[in-house]
């Protein structure tokens, strides 16, 4: 009972969208300087291009002005071609590193009351894994808060990526959304207020389609997490049709593709609220679907192409579905997980995400056959030329700011994308969908200084990108960690990844320290 009436309390802020407080001024990061020269190191350019290299890359005043090849693999630099450095050049040794585009994070809560973290948390792990700008949906801390952190991090007077505000449907409007005009004034009240978009779970149908078209007109962006309770109204298609822009996850995917019904096979004791129920029975959806290639199938995925729908499956924030031991004792938890945060992750019938009542074998093998379908879809939706893009929803189900990201890349690699296309998601695809492609998601000249550097090959190794890097054994047989984000530069300002890493660290133990508590394992008495 003690139990249930701490997790009512940790979830009762969520609820009522009380404020986090905000993050404190910026004491990290060097610059923007006058100007600054990266030497040495290997671009991958996010563009879908193949690794160049070594280049020396100059810029100035947060704006790449030139890109000088300055040698050749196994070669001596020729120091000739380098640009030179005077005395207000700040100068950045990258030899034999790799050169990112900063990261788009396209579903990135920045936690809340029941989760128990605060915003530096957060925004440190982000950019301690190269996220140098999110898409915030739903706006849980409020429209107000989120907005002022828009503006805080666009003055670099916080340490926190770029954020684009995609507030949710009915979010601080002062009465319920019933008619297609309240629709249109909530959307007028958001855009006026500062909003990048919007963030629907699905609504009546006269009620959403004003609300899309209405976003449409004022340059909105508008994306869908097409809930059971509403998917009846709109799925994926239907949504498309209206002029959503993009989807998160992939609810509304299946139901688009139903040959044989209109609605999901519910068990008949099925009730959402039970997140069990909800959970497993998501794990058997795609299997309801029609058949990779079939007639419907290709129908659906040509008509969404033609629309130029976006997609963001977040497969990550799915992923201990499938193997729920593993997720859990990820070897970051320890380190970087804090305590509140832990704690919400534990089984409960009440914290979102955490249903973890009786999970077994049979709903972990629904679940591996769900990804595969799933995962089928999304590839030859790239294939074909549709927008994919990274999003993590971290802060659930066992996914960890930062971290859960480069999980995200790796399970886009199992879908088939090849690394380039990951990383070409990743950034230019994700600033296409936030309309900023004409300074952000490449690196090229002209564009703004978003990067990330890692001190080894993420191509080879996707796993080189996790703040915990990656085991290697040396000629010694000792084993030793290579890897990790060195350095995430966000509007010209190069933040140390590792200190960041470390600010964390600290944060997390101290926390555990006050707390007199530890990571444990749900159930166990040792």
């Amino acid at each position: 009972m003690k139990k249930i009436l701490i997790q009512l309390c940790l979830l009762l802020p969520m609820v009522l969208h009380a404020q986090m407080p905000d993050a404190p001024q910026r004491s990290e990061g060097g610059g923007p300087y006058d100007r600054l020269i990266i030497r040495g190191v290997h671009l991958i350019d996010g563009t879908g291009s193949p690794a160049t290299g070594p280049v020396d890359i100059v810029v100035e005043e947060n704006v790449i002005s030139n890109i000088r090849t300055v040698g050749y693999p196994g070669l001596p630099i020729n120091d000739r071609r380098r640009p030179q450095a005077d005395k207000n050049t700040e100068v950045i040794d990258a030899t034999g590193m790799y050169m990112l585009p900063g990261f788009f994070d396209m579903h990135a809560h920045t936690g809340g009351g029941a989760q128990g973290t605060v915003p530096e948390y957060v925004y440190k792990l982000w950019l301690a894994h190269g996220i140098t700008s999110i898409r915030e949906p739903g706006s849980g801390n409020g429209m107000e808060w989120t907005l002022r952190h828009k503006k805080l991090s666009e003055k670099n007077e916080i340490t926190a990526p770029r954020i684009s505000a995609w507030i949710g449907f009915g979010n601080s409007f002062d009465r319920p959304i019933i008619t297609p005009e309240d629709a249109r004034q909530w959307v007028k009240m958001i855009d006026d207020a500062g909003a990048d978009g919007i963030k629907f779970f699905g609504a009546s149908p006269e009620v959403y389609a004003a609300a899309i078209d209405e976003a449409n007109k004022r340059g909105l962006g508008t994306m869908t997490h097409h809930a059971q309770t509403r998917v009846v109204y709109n799925n994926a298609l239907r949504s498309a049709q209206l002029g959503l822009t993009s989807m998160t996850h992939w609810y509304g995917l299946p139901e688009a593709l139903f040959e044989d019904r209109i609605i999901q096979n519910y068990p008949l004791d099925y009730n959402y609220n039970n997140e069990q129920h909800r959970f497993e029975e998501a794990g058997k959806l795609w299997a309801q679907a029609a058949e990779p290639y079939s007639e419907k199938w290709n129908e659906v995925m040509d008509e969404m192409l033609e629309l130029d729908y976006t997609l963001n499956p977040t497969f990550t924030i799915y992923e201990a579905n499938r193997s729920l031991m593993t997720q859990r004792r990820a070897e970051w938890h320890e380190r970087y997980t804090i305590p509140s945060l832990w704690q919400f992750y534990e089984p409960s019938r009440i914290s979102h995400g955490s249903y973890w009542l009786d999970w077994g074998t049979e709903q972990e093998i629904e679940w591996k056959k769900n990804f595969r379908l799933w995962m089928e879809f999304v590839n030859e939706y790239k294939n074909r030329g549709g927008r994919v893009t990274l999003g993590s929803d971290a802060g659930y189900i066992y996914k960890l700011y930062g971290f859960g990201y480069i999980q995200e890349m790796e399970l886009m690699r199992e879908a088939g994308f090849h690394p380039l296309e990951i990383f070409q998601s990743a950034s230019l695809k994700g600033a296409e969908v936030l309309g900023v492609d004409n300074k952000l998601g490449t690196i090229e000249i002209g564009k703004l200084a978003d990067m990330v550097i890692v001190d080894a090959n993420p191509m080879a190794n996707l796993k080189v990108l996790f703040g915990t890097g990656a085991i290697l054994v040396n000629e010694d047989n000792e084993v030793t960690r290579h890897g990790g984000v060195v350095y995430t530069i966000k509007d010209g300002i190069v933040f140390d990844a590792k200190a960041l890493l470390r600010d964390v660290a600290e944060m997390v133990k101290a926390a555990k320290e006050n707390e007199g508590t530890d990571i444990t394992q749900p159930g166990l008495d040792y």
